[in-house]
């Protein structure tokens, strides 16, 4: 059947004797991998490098720059390698078709430049790909999330004149509307519907994206920023929209979706979108569609959209945002600094004591937010540079082991695995491929990896202690001398952490030192343990460490002593 080009050829009902695949783990359960389709693996059958070393990612800064040759098949051919890792989701980048505007070589491999919001970019795939990749996932008790873009379609049509030569681009100026040109092909946008212009706000390229209303009105360089205003236009566009990615989870029984620039269309678009995106999942009967949103922006704006802090006040109307997590970014932009001893540990510690009234209790955070070292973006950075980049194995594997054990539900950006080390100005070098085009015969999803070896321990440990999916999170005190105790300020320095559920404890700890060893004595609970008990690893060391009463006999405190060879990364419960 050929692919649907309007909304009125869409049959929502569901599949006639299909049972939709549901899942009762919790979103923060989850160990997600995301991966951008055009980079992970193409339909070619090869043989995997086989060493415990790191790889570098393949292609030339030439060749990033475009349509590189990934595909949905190539996901499904190995998915052996995600889940061996021990991730239970996968994340794709944008599947369907995009635009070839402004680069006829195929620039837009991202996925983020969508004109056909009914097909799969033929480069990628077909429909039926996509069901067999999700059919695939679900027999290895794994979701599927898709990326999904409604704040901007591609670069489907240009304003007037401006495909003249010498006319430069429209730019945000005053939010005055500019008039519309001309469609760049008959036949696109899809869905039809979407070939009205005043579906589109029409305001020009933003220049200031912290500026309202430039940061929601305006175009995002050459893509067109959708008019998802609450007026009658806007109404009908987000109708369409919301229908166009139901189609998607009836047919390939997606189990989520990861919404971009959630911060550049209105907050009622946002509830509007996630409230009937959830309502039709439960008509299907998916209990648990993760709803997860990049929002680009500090804690004091995140709060406004997830948890229990969501309501706000649009009018005379409550509004809730309706997602189910963001993508943790304040987090992103402390966690790398502190793990490589670029920035004091006070800055990962006090920014969660400063979420303590976020929850109901500080394991409830880790519902609410998304957690990542890394990703295909890095907006603002300059250069970019993946968290492998110059860093030394042993704290990429400390990277990855602090978020499968601290609150959150963890993403690890396809590569990082594999010690990927990009770095560059260009978004391109830092979306390497894992195969070579020029070489059929091997690719880089080596299972033998070190860092992928470890990771994959870490997941293992994650998924059979409670303790680090549900448990309340708390920084210790360490000592130098098992009398003073504090909480570090300074590198180097043991960095750890314990989960609390249900009288049971869980620590962590990292020595942040690339050179020396470090013996420090670490708070744990004195209501759980007593004097003469003992925490044995069970990760990243051998046997067992007893716990110690402190030598004042007045003090209740108890700890234990962890020698930790730099860079060690331990687990005891």
């Amino acid at each position: 059947m050929n692919n649907p080009t309007c909304i009125s050829e869409l049959n929502l009902n569901p599949v006639p004797g299909k049972k939709y695949w549901n899942c009762d783990r919790e979103w923060r359960e989850e160990f997600i991998y995301f991966l951008l389709v055009d980079r992970f693996h193409d339909d070619l059958q090869r043989t995997p490098i086989n060493t415990t070393d790191r790889s570098s990612g393949k292609g030339s800064p030439t060749q990033l720059k475009k349509f590189y040759g990934g595909t949905i098949k190539g996901i499904k051919n190995h998915l052996d390698y995600i889940h061996n890792l021990g991730c239970t989701a996968i994340w794709i980048s944008p599947i369907f078709e995009n635009t070839d505007a402004p680069d006829p070589n195929g620039g837009n491999y991202h996925g983020y430049s969508i004109q056909n919001y009914l097909g799969i970019d033929p480069r990628f795939g077909t429909k039926q790909d996509l069901i067999d990749l999700v059919d695939a996932a679900h027999n290895l008790e794994m979701r599927v999330f898709l990326d999904v873009v409604i704040n901007h379609s591609g670069d489907t049509w240009y304003y007037k004149d401006e495909d003249n030569p010498g006319v430069q681009p429209y730019k945000f100026f005053n939010d005055i509307q500019f008039e519309f040109g001309m469609w760049r092909r008959p036949d696109r946008p899809i869905p039809q519907e979407l070939r009205n212009p005043n579906y589109y706000h029409r305001r020009g390229r933003i220049r200031n994206w912290d500026s309202y209303p430039e940061y929601q009105h305006g175009d995002f360089e050459s893509l067109k920023d959708f008019n998802n205003d609450d007026d009658a236009d806007g109404l009908k566009l987000q109708e369409y929209l919301i229908k166009a990615h139901c189609y998607w989870i009836r047919e390939a029984d997606i189990d989520g979706f990861r919404m971009d620039a959630v911060k550049h269309f209105s907050s009622l678009a946002v509830s509007r979108f996630c409230s009937t995106i959830r309502e039709y999942a439960y008509r299907l009967g998916k209990r648990s569609f993760f709803l997860f949103g990049e929002l680009i922006a500090g804690d004091d704006t995140v709060d406004r959209y997830i948890g229990p802090n969501t309501p706000t006040k649009i009018g005379d109307q409550t509004v809730f945002f309706g997602l189910s997590s963001v993508l943790d970014f304040p987090l992103y932009w402390r966690v790398s600094s502190v793990i490589k001893g670029f920035s004091p540990p006070s800055n990962l510690i006090d920014r969660y004591e400063a979420l303590r009234s976020a929850a109901l209790n500080r394991g409830e955070l880790g519902r609410y937010r998304v957690t990542f070292l890394d990703n295909h973006d890095q907006v603002g950075a300059n250069p970019k540079r993946r968290f492998g980049a110059d860093t030394p194995d042993k704290q990429i594997i400390a990277g990855m082991g602090y978020l499968l054990c601290a609150l959150g539900t963890a993403c690890i950006y396809y590569g990082t695995e594999q010690g990927f080390s990009g770095i560059g100005d260009d978004d391109a070098l830092i979306r390497e491929a894992m195969f070579d085009r020029d070489n059929s015969e091997l690719n880089v999803l080596n299972q033998n990896c070190i860092i992928y070896q470890e990771i994959a321990k870490i997941a293992q440990v994650q998924r059979k202690l409670e303790a680090l999916r549900f448990g309340r999170m708390y920084f210790r005190e360490i000592s130098v001398n098992s009398r003073d105790f504090e909480l570090p300020r300074t590198h180097p320095c043991t960095l750890a952490f314990s989960r609390l559920l249900g009288f049971q404890e869980v620590l962590v700890a990292y020595n942040t030192s690339t050179t020396s060893a470090r013996e420090d004595y670490v708070i744990v609970d004195s209501s759980l343990h007593q004097a003469g008990d003992e925490l044995r690893f069970v990760y990243g060391g051998d046997g067992s460490v007893t716990v110690q009463s402190h030598p004042d006999v007045s003090n209740p405190s108890l700890f234990v002593q962890l020698n930790l060879s730099p860079m060690q990364f331990v687990i005891l419960g």
